[in-house]
């Protein structure tokens, strides 16, 4: 079971409606050097289709995060001001008649990254694959990111209309929604640019 931010999401999702993307992780495989090099090759459900991406890094988190960077970082700058904070893994290793030792103990992964506001956003995983739970750990953190950026730029269009047709009343209901989802972002050059002539 993968949790994500709930912190704005339902605003996110009301906002972006049946353009809200959803992300899944169907397949990890990671080849891991024991000096550190790590290459990631995942294959995410996006949009119905699956989607192989494939990336390097130093550990299972680097990799993995540098391949989906690799297919959506163009798009959402803001996920390149994204930084990794913390990464924890616990695990419930309550014996079972199945596995006296704990083998097949339930383990969580939490990551924790930063925007580029230094706002602390939590991320985890439980399953009784430690790399897996990874995997869709880091899918989740993208995915959070490119809704939030999406949904910042659908509210500054849908507030620029309104200001074109004189419509204060949503011009104040966007721009209160506007304050609210760029809490969740991290501010690439286009979103910065945006929110200062906010103020």
């Amino acid at each position: 079971m993968t949790t994500a931010p709930q912190e704005h999401q339902e605003l996110i999702r009301r906002v972006l409606g049946a353009n809200y993307l959803e992300l899944g992780l169907v397949r990890l495989v990671v080849d891991e050097d024991p000096d550190g090099q790590t290459t990631a090759t995942a294959k995410v459900l996006e949009r119905g289709q699956q989607v192989e991406v494939v990336g390097k890094g130093v550990g299972v988190v680097d990799a993995i995060y540098a391949a989906l960077l690799g297919r959506y970082a163009i798009e959402y700058q803001s996920l390149q001001s994204i930084r990794l904070a913390g990464f924890q893994v616990s695990a419930d290793i309550a014996a079972t008649k199945a596995a006296p030792a704990g083998a097949d103990a339930m383990g969580t992964v939490t990551i924790d990254v930063l925007n580029s506001e230094g706002k602390r956003f939590t991320f985890s995983d439980t399953s009784r694959s430690v790399t897996a739970s990874i995997g869709r750990a880091v899918v989740a953190v993208v995915a959070y990111f490119i809704n939030a950026e999406r949904a910042f730029i659908t509210l500054w269009g849908a507030r620029q209309d309104a200001l074109d047709r004189g419509r204060i009343d949503l011009v104040q209901r966007y721009t209160a929604e506007l304050a609210e989802v760029v809490e969740s972002t991290s501010y690439a050059d286009v979103i910065e640019s945006k929110k200062k002539s906010l103020r």
